[in-house]
């Protein structure tokens, strides 16, 4: 887990999703004001060569606050994992991409939900039960409804705050 710190000047934080078009950039574009002086940004196992945010995604954000100016998706690379101090996947599939391409940088990639219930298993005593792959994962709004992408959204948000809250926990 990250070490408490007074504050996240220098941290730098990358989401990794499918297409870089939803959920990883929503997750950095919600972050990134909840930690003032971190380097947050995402990118996609598959994205596309300068793709910019997809429209559904531009409006949800606006409605939740974020910055939804001057994006353009890039796809995953080994550099962009080893740079970082936690690389966070949507999906388990985004953590393994992500160690495949820098297995040095293992210890420092989780999904975003596994980041957040390790920390609290980690007070445990004992061993802590398996969690199915689905647990771990944010779905993927892709093809679906306005309002799937909506309720992905929010519950990235939700979980962006939580995050933020572990990585600068202790400033109180």
């Amino acid at each position: 887990m990250a070490e408490d710190r007074d504050d996240a000047r220098g941290l730098t934080v990358l989401f990794v999703c499918t297409g870089n078009m939803h959920r990883s950039v929503l997750a950095e574009r919600l972050l990134a004001p909840r930690l003032p002086g971190a380097r947050v940004s995402s990118a996609g196992t598959e994205a596309g060569e300068v793709v910019g945010m997809d429209p559904a995604t531009r409006s949800v954000l606006r409605q939740l606050g974020g910055d939804d100016r001057e994006f353009v998706s890039r796809r995953l690379t080994a550099a962009l994992v080893a740079g970082s101090d936690l690389v966070l996947g949507m999906e388990r599939e985004h953590r393994e991409a992500a160690v495949r391409l820098s297995p040095v940088s293992m210890r420092r990639c989780f999904t975003l939900k596994e980041y957040l219930r390790l920390d609290g298993d980690a007070g445990r005593r004992g061993t802590v039960a398996p969690v199915p792959a689905a647990a771990d994962g944010v779905a993927d709004p892709w093809g679906q409804p306005y309002d799937v992408l909506h309720a992905c959204a929010e519950e990235v948000d939700g979980l962006t705050a939580n995050i933020a809250a572990l990585l600068t926990r202790g400033n109180a």
